[in-house]
């Protein structure tokens, strides 16, 4: 017998270090009762008990199989325990728990009633033994019948539930035994089904558990629901309370009982479990809420999480909303010369938070190569992870550069950098994709189709990203046609909740064919299909997290907006804007919605001629953000309408929109009439040319925002 069963069994009325057995204020040696059963003579061992004790046949059987089971002789116990009359001990107990006792004659009554129960709860944990000991023989569903049993048992006894007060403590102990061990039975048993409406009952059923017991259920309820792999309805209609929340799947209701359970360790009910926190963390990492993690983790009281681990976690569920910023600074802190400033996860997850941020990336790099420096003996295997954010901040940083030549420097790092993270990581295909859109934004668009056409073959067209690769490579090469024949195939293969990216990319390069009608239809279809995924979700779904490679209701109505206004549809520009304008507030990036709202209404307003409602739209927008390069090229080209006068303004706005955008073909030809106007015929000319130069190698989007 295990040490955990002899906690529990090993002081009720068998006192094991001086082998005696005790009932009704009356003890004897258990010497003689052995002797017997170890004879085999169990009906000579029971008739010492009953004559010694004072008990009836079932209490005598209840003793003599519990004696058996402590033993170790599971085998003898079970024969013990066979003939035990439950129902009788029902019948004796069910008249005593329906009639409360009256005042008079309190202390008789109390008597017979602690009596009555004593004798039931001897009763009921031999059940329970005896199931237990099916269990050890492995004849799980057995074991789970019988252990049903005694919770049917107290059903009967105590029809509105086990009351605080005049319970015996044995007979609570053994309720809460059984109620704990009957889902973990038929999961052994491979009942699923039957595992589910065990849980259920002990958890809405009145039992009267202690708190660590309620809390032990409700975590293997809640690990049973994450990880079976099975799924099971909502509760059932008749526990349901009005106006309660109701999960609707698996996943919802282990983390309604994980946070349950955190909210019980803040209270002060239960002690900290970290495992709680890790099954909750892969819980809400599952459905894209680890917005929701981290207000579960900034509760936890300091000192039960080490300050340096809570940064850590907290940074990498920010940086999972997409709330960069304060992810990065949470790392900041952790990797400050005081606390942990070698730790390689918070090191490579700060240099990939600031692989996403031009401005942030020489931080970035300066991140990823101690990394490096520190990817030595156990993290030997994170190397290559460290070249790799490397090559993407190098990337990110050249776009920056002041001068050519640094720029020209930093893209050959980046591409050596990315290189040696293939070499070791040979199986790592997203490489592939990276290199190929590093090879792309250089405009070494052959080496980009090569690498685009390879990731495709590695991951056998199943990934989004190569696709979208190989049509945008082809789009900047001119080959439009081919584009649409691909983004094609690529919706041939791919599950229609994942279409979004394709139709939108399918839906620009139909206009830059002059294909607007069949644009405008590709539009349609898309925010159909946005909005169907949306009203999935349900309308309590709410969307602060980053969502890779989905498109979103907002930025389907941006693109009909500017569609239609590029076609002069004024009404049905404003309708697409006003939608658009309705979804801004409920957006996680705000700020980034706005400025995209107000450049499109001032654009509308430009094309329309009227230019200084436009010159103010952009003017927001630029107090709102000063380096959004879309709304600087759009200022500088109104400018530069308004007369010699604003020349030299539109200059400053359109260089400077080059200098965080180096290869923006629109900033170059504005900037070109900007000199051109202003009688810098040289400076004209190189400016047409360049911009010349990257229209031919211009993709309908940005290459970047396939990573």
């Amino acid at each position: 017998m295990s040490e955990g069963e002899s906690e529990e069994f090993g002081q009720l009325e068998i006192d094991a270090s001086v082998r005696q057995v005790c009932a009704n204020g009356i003890c004897m040696q258990t010497t003689v009762v052995e002797a017997k059963l170890d004879e085999g003579n169990i009906q000579e061992a029971e008739s010492a008990l009953r004559e010694g004790l004072s008990l009836n046949f079932e209490e005598a059987r209840a003793l003599l199989g519990r004696l058996e089971y402590q033993r170790g002789n599971v085998e003898g116990a079970l024969r013990v325990f066979d003939g035990i009359d439950l129902q009788a001990a029902i019948q004796r107990m069910q008249p005593q728990a329906e009639k409360p006792p009256s005042k008079k004659g309190r202390s008789r009554s109390d008597s017979v009633h602690a009596g009555s129960q004593h004798a039931a709860s001897l009763v009921l944990e031999a059940v329970y033994l005896k199931a237990k000991s099916l269990q050890k023989l492995g004849r799980v569903n057995e074991a789970a019948q019988e252990c049903k049993s005694v919770l049917d048992a107290v059903e009967k006894i105590f029809c509105d539930g086990i009351p605080d007060v005049l319970v015996d403590s044995k007979l609570q102990e053994t309720v809460s035994h059984a109620v704990e061990l009957l889902p973990e039975l038929w999961k052994q048993a491979g009942s699923n089904s039957e595992a589910m409406s065990a849980y259920r009952r002990a958890l809405l059923s009145q039992w009267n558990l202690d708190n660590d017991c309620c809390a032990r259920i409700q975590k293997a309820f809640a690990v049973f629901l994450l990880y079976s792999g099975v799924e099971f309805g909502p509760p059932s209609l008749a526990v349901q309370i009005d106006g309660s929340y109701v999960p609707r799947n698996n996943l919802e209701e282990a983390i309604l009982l994980f946070m349950i359970l955190m909210r019980k360790f803040y209270i002060g009910k239960i002690k900290w479990d970290p495992s709680i926190i890790e099954h909750l963390t892969f819980a809400l990492s599952l459905c894209g809420q680890t917005s929701v993690l981290a207000k579960q983790l900034e509760e936890v009281m300091p000192g039960v999480i080490h300050r340096t681990d809570r940064w850590k976690t907290l940074a990498l569920c920010h940086s999972g909303a997409g709330q960069n910023d304060t992810a990065l600074n949470l790392l900041r802190k952790s990797l400050h010369k005081h606390e942990d400033p070698d730790d390689i996860f918070s090191l490579l997850l700060a240099a990939k938070i600031c692989s996403e941020d031009t401005f942030l990336a020489a931080e970035g790099v300066e991140y990823a190569q101690r990394a490096i420096a520190n990817s030595s003996g156990l993290n030997e295997h994170l190397k290559g992870v460290g070249f790799r954010v490397l090559g993407l901040c190098l990337g990110k940083q050249a776009k920056v550069s002041s001068s050519d030549f640094e720029r020209s420097r930093l893209q050959s790092e980046a591409l050596r950098s990315l290189a040696s993270a293939t070499a070791l990581e040979k199986e790592n295909t997203d490489l592939i994709l990276e290199l190929g859109v590093q090879y792309a934004e250089h405009r070494n668009l052959n080496a980009a189709l090569r690498y685009a056409r390879r990731y495709i073959d590695a991951t056998g067209g199943s990934v989004l990203g190569g696709w979208r690769l190989l049509a945008l490579v082809l789009s900047a090469q001119q080959r439009y046609s081919e584009a649409v024949v691909v983004i094609d195939a690529a919706l041939d293969e791919t599950a229609k909740w994942d279409q979004g990216p394709l139709l939108r990319m399918k839906a620009k390069l139909q206009i830059s064919q002059s294909l607007h009608t069949d644009a405008i239809e590709t539009y349609r279809y898309l925010l159909a299909l946005v909005q169907a995924q949306r009203k999935s979700y349900g309308p309590l779904r709410v969307f602060p997290q980053v969502e890779d490679d989905k498109v979103n209701e907002y930025d389907v109505w941006h693109g009909l907006a500017n569609l239609y206004s590029s076609l002069s549809h004024w009404k049905d520009a404003e309708i697409c804007l006003g939608k658009a304008r309705a979804l801004v507030e409920f957006s996680a990036d705000t700020n980034f919605y706005i400025l995209s709202f107000v450049t499109v209404s001032g654009l509308m307003l430009e094309r329309r001629g009227e230019l200084h409602e436009a010159l103010s739209a952009y003017t927001n927008a630029l107090l709102l953000e000063p380096s959004y390069v879309p709304c600087k090229i759009l200022l500088g080209s109104l400018l530069c309408k308004m007369g010699l006068k604003m020349l030299p303004l539109a200059r400053t706005l359109l260089s400077d929109a080059l200098r965080i955008e180096p290869t923006n073909r629109t900033a170059w030809y504005h900037l070109g009439l900007v000199h051109r106007d202003d009688g810098r015929m040289a400076d004209a000319v190189d400016c047409f040319q360049a911009a010349s130069m990257l229209e031919e190698s211009d993709p309908v989007e940005s290459f970047t925002s396939i990573l």
